[in-house]
């Protein structure tokens, strides 16, 4: 096999607007393309466009989306000594005419499938000529509707009539770039005798023991002959005949012992090796040897889900996982594996992929495998109805066969779910009335995918959507079942009423704040800037949202004075939500199973629900999600009116420890204590009563509640919100000092009085710093230090916004209107 690769590091490529209102400064003209890529970053490489991201560029430029766009190139080509030859285009986006010499190779139309042609009769000795002409996106998507019949969306684009990235039409939280491109890699594969067309190493193990089952889809070339399919495993191979014509070899493989594959946390993450050999043609990768099982069976309480990995029920603690970049062509491996890092040092154990994004990247699904992070894959259907009828049906059959074949290798996937709130959707949204006996993806869900999944993937469990209850006689979304998604909290209530949920498990719930400072103020450039400005509003896709935030501030800290208040208010107020929504479900073990926030990452600078901003800066949320889903967790919750204390012990180890609890002043004077000694087993639970004299306060306004331990954070319980606390302020409570280190910066910081939730807003010092902690709560004569790395100057400033804490909101003059004016605050 010989692969000719034309990308436009092998080959040259121009773009050219065919069709629909281009831009003048475009029209008429050939630009250098990538390839892979997308238009408009085309265009940005040519000066020919600003910014996508920047301040309102996204209104100016949407006519990219409208245009007909064409690709061409012209490569050398000679025939060698094979058979076939083959045009291979990994991803074309998306609704596409392929000519080879001036004659149509084909047409295509779903970004989500690889696609082969044979063009043998087509290629010419010498000189080829090679276009790809795409269609406007968002007209392709409104013929498509007018042919399928209109369906109920939550966006202005009908995406659900075409197979094209959700997202990429615009979302609640993401720009609307409506791209076109040969978003992955292009060439010319030549061969002869038989090709491996793909592998499904399906691994299986009793415990000790491993089986691998490769099934083995190949492909003939004219005049082939019969040739021997061999697969190894961990040192063994079996070998099977293929004859010519055989599209499918089955070879399996007794592995011998083998070490199991488990999620982090849990265990180690061996992988195996498999080389697969078909003649000429071969086939590497790797599988993990694991089982997992989902359980959703009914209990006193309603229907558990209980995602069981080598026989263990595994607590989960996820995220929610969004394409890492609008432009996804401008992934890499390292950013991939920056994202990873996030994850894994914020305790998490599972990624969602998300029904309005992508089919991830190979490297997205080996960093997973690697790193013990399982993955819940969405198919991809996201909140709209979807018509199951051609020519859609066909091509979500396709996508779904190659997907699932390309992740059956990993041990990572744990579970394949059907839709992201389409069936929750048809049922409360009105979709019902507005569908009348038109399809709208039900035949997907519980038919067409789990029937594909059955037969491609055994080893892993299908869901048919989320949020489902897993009983007919059930809402989708009824907590007391299956999975839920909480969304009146931001939307409409305050985020202490997570607390009034008892949910089995929620694979759906977040709280928006805004990005880092640097982040925001790099494309957000309104004068004077403000939370209602023209391009802050732009950088905010959540209906209302910045009122929202506003609003979510409720009782819990007063109206900001400025825009650095704003920003770190409501940055906090974030953090603050998630820490409580997900110690509360925690505190209920093992009633809940687990949780999985909206969301880890973003994919332009944007207010959104992240918990990483799209330049890599770890908001305050990421620092609440390391205390929150750590290993071993204090917290103090109500019960039955009181304070009380619980310990989870998420790990696999024991747990013996001494907790103190202490009521003690703002100044650090003690009022009393309890000292309580700790055994917890692996994954247990224990909840311990506070005596009276610990949680009654004679002054609510400067006493509180922590409680300590070696091997955990500190929890704290406080009687009245902040505005209500008499701390001081952070300039009298606090001392900073600060020694250089060769690669940044050292920062002392000590208390005086009671200082809560300190944050190093770092990249205000430098735009690409970082800092190693967040979130620390010091109480009198405690000290923390935090480590900044990046290039940091001689003069750091020692206050706020860089040296941010909650008691630089509540302290000061308070007679100053917030941020400008803006609405609804006093």
């Amino acid at each position: 096999m010989t692969l000719i690769s034309l990308n436009s590091d092998a080959t040259s490529w121009a773009l050219r607007a065919v069709a629909g209102p281009v831009d003048a400064g475009v029209a008429d003209r050939d630009i250098p393309a990538a390839v892979p890529g997308e238009v408009q970053l085309d265009l940005l490489a040519a000066g020919l466009i600003a910014d996508p991201f920047d301040g309102a560029n996204e209104k100016t430029q949407a006519w990219i989306g409208y245009c007909d766009w064409r690709y061409s190139t012209t490569f050398s080509w000679t025939a060698k000594n094979a058979e076939r030859h083959d045009l291979v285009a990994d991803g074309l986006d998306t609704a596409a005419t392929v000519t080879l010499n001036g004659r149509e190779v084909a047409r295509t139309r779903n970004q989500h499938r690889g696609y082969r042609f044979d063009v043998t009769a087509l290629l010419r000795e010498g000189k080829n000529e090679l276009t790809v002409d795409f269609r406007s996106p968002i007209e392709f998507a409104r013929e498509q509707e007018a042919l399928l019949g209109e369906r109920p969306t939550v966006m202005h684009h009908p995406f659900n009539a075409i197979r094209k990235m959700a997202s990429n039409f615009g979302w609640d939280w993401g720009i609307d770039v409506s791209s076109s491109g040969i978003w992955k890699s292009i060439g010319i594969d030549s061969w002869s005798g038989a090709r491996i067309a793909s592998v499904r190493p399906l691994a299986e193990t009793d415990g000790s023991t491993g089986i691998l089952t490769a099934h083995v889809a190949l492909e003939w070339a004219a005049g082939a002959t019969a040739t021997d399919v061999s697969v190894t495993v961990n040192g063994r191979t079996e070998t099977v005949r293929a004859a010519p014509g055989q599209t499918d070899a089955v070879v399996s493989v007794d592995a011998g012992s083998v070490a199991l594959w488990w999620p982090r946390g849990y265990g180690d993450q061996p992988l195996y090796r498999v080389d697969v050999a078909a003649g000429d043609a071969a086939w590497t990768g790797h599988v993990g040897f694991r089982t997992v099982v989902l359980d959703t069976a009914p209990d006193e309480h309603g229907s558990r889900f209980h995602l069981t990995v080598n026989g263990t029920v595994i607590g989960i603690r996820g995220a929610n996982w969004i394409p890492d970049d609008a432009f996804v062509t401008r992934l890499t491996r390292e950013r991939y594996r920056a994202r990873m890092a996030d994850a894994v040092d914020a305790n998490l154990n599972l990624l969602r992929v998300w029904g309005g994004g992508l089919y991830e990247s190979d490297d997205f699904y080996d960093a997973c495998d690697e790193l013990g992070l399982l993955v819940w894959q969405d198919f991809l259907f996201a909140c709209a109805a979807y018509a199951e009828e051609d020519p859609l049906r066909s091509e979500v059959e396709a996508e779904a066969r190659q997907h699932i074949t390309r992740l059956s290798a990993h041990p990572s996937l744990a579970l394949w779910n059907g839709c992201n709130e389409n069936i929750w959707g048809y049922l409360e949204w009105d979709w019902r009335r507005e569908l009348g006996e038109r399809t709208w993806g039900e035949g997907y869900y519980f038919d067409l995918l789990p029937a594909l999944v059955a037969e491609l993937d055994p080893t892993t469990p299908y869901s048919p959507g989320s949020p489902f209850s897993y009983t007919r006689y059930a809402h989708p979304n009824d907590p007391r079942h299956g999975t839920s998604h909480i969304w009146d909290v931001w939307n409409d209530k305050d985020y202490t009423v997570y607390g009034e949920y008892r949910p089995r498990f929620v694979s759906e719930f977040g709280f928006q704040g805004p990005p880092a400072w640097s982040t925001l103020t790099a494309s957000v450039h309104d004068e004077p800037l403000d939370p209602y400005g023209e391009q802050m509003l732009v950088h905010q896709k959540a209906a209302d949202g910045n009122l929202k935030l506003d609003r979510g501030l409720g009782q819990h800290l007063p109206s900001p004075r400025s825009i650095e208040e704003w920003h770190w208010a409501t940055q906090l107020n974030q953090a603050r939500a998630l820490r409580f929504g997900i110690e509360h479900f925690r505190s209920l073990t093992p009633l809940n199973s687990g949780s999985i926030m909206w969301q880890l990452n973003d994919n332009w600078p944007v207010i959104s629900w992240a918990a990483v901003d799209y330049a890599g800066h770890r908001k305050p949320l990421w620092h609440a999600l390391k205390h929150a889903y750590a290993d071993r967790l204090l917290t103090i919750q109500p019960r039955d009116g009181r304070p009380t204390l619980l310990a989870h012990n998420d790990s696999a180890e024991r747990w013996r420890d001494t907790v103190r609890v202490s009521h003690q002043s703002l100044d650090g004077t003690e009022i009393a204590s309890q000292v309580v000694d700790v055994d917890i087993e692996p994954r247990g639970i224990v909840c311990v009563d506070l005596e009276s004299r610990v949680i009654t306060a004679t002054d609510a306004s400067t006493e509180f509640i922590s409680a300590t331990a070696c091997e955990a954070t500190p929890a704290f319980w406080y009687f009245v919100e902040d505005p209500g606390l008499a701390l001081r302020p952070s300039s009298e409570a606090l001392t900073v000092t600060t020694e250089a280190t060769p690669t940044g910066l050292r920062m002392t910081v000590t208390a005086m009085s009671l200082v809560k939730d300190i944050v190093i807003q770092a990249d205000r010092l430098d735009a690409a710093a970082s800092v190693d902690r967040g979130l620390v709560t010091l109480v009198a004569g405690a000290s923390a230090v935090f480590t900044i790395t990046g290039e940091i100057g001689p003069d750091v400033p020692s206050g706020f916004p860089v040296v941010s804490s909650a008691n630089d909101l509540v302290t000061g003059e308070r007679n100053q209107r917030p941020h400008g004016g803006s609405p609804g605050r006093d």
